[in-house]
């Protein structure tokens, strides 16, 4: 069964309205199924350009995490993000 992955690259700007998105993402989540494999933590570059933070969501198809993106849920949260980050996002298909 292929499940569907959201990953994001995220450089946050300004960290106490970052939160506020964090907040509204994590209602979206949690409603459209996502596992959280990565959100945060420690990274390191090994090739390549990428912003500090990165984020790894499971769905459980494809198609539920294009869903979640497209979501009200999902872009109220995108609304609450807008000056507070750049972000870099995919949908992939995977096993």
């Amino acid at each position: 069964m292929a499940f569907g992955y959201v990953v994001a690259n995220v450089n946050v700007t300004d960290p106490v309205q970052y939160e506020e998105y964090k907040k509204f993402s994590s209602i979206a989540m949690q409603k459209y199924g996502a596992e959280v494999l990565v959100r945060g933590g420690k990274t390191e570059l090994m090739e390549g350009n990428l912003h500090s933070r990165v984020i790894i969501l499971k769905f459980p198809s494809f198609d539920d995490a294009v869903t979640f993106h497209h979501s009200a849920e999902y872009q109220l949260a995108k609304s609450k993000r807008d000056g507070a980050a750049q972000m870099n996002m995919i949908v992939a298909e995977g096993i």
